[in-house]
């Protein structure tokens, strides 16, 4: 399934949260980076931690472990340098 991920269109399986494409695509370090710049990844891809938020078709603050992908999402990483 085509998602659009920080502006690259990217495939991954249909079966996956936002969550788990992000780390499918990027791993855990390219998740999300924190203010101090550590990298931040969601721990328990349940709903609870709150490390899964992340920018869902222009909404921002979702919470990408409970959002399954659809086709054409468009997903933005959060935090200071996303990319880095």
């Amino acid at each position: 399934m085509a998602i659009r991920l920080d502006g690259e269109v990217v495939n991954v399986p249909d079966t996956l949260s936002v969550a788990a494409a992000v780390l499918h695509v990027h791993g855990w370090r390219g998740y999300r980076r924190h203010l101090d710049g550590t990298p931040r990844a969601p721990l328990c891809l349940m709903g609870v931690c709150q490390e899964c938020l992340i920018t869902i078709d222009g909404l921002p603050n979702r919470q990408g472990c409970l959002e399954p992908v659809r086709e054409g999402m468009v997903i933005e990483r959060q935090g200071d340098d996303p990319h880095g």
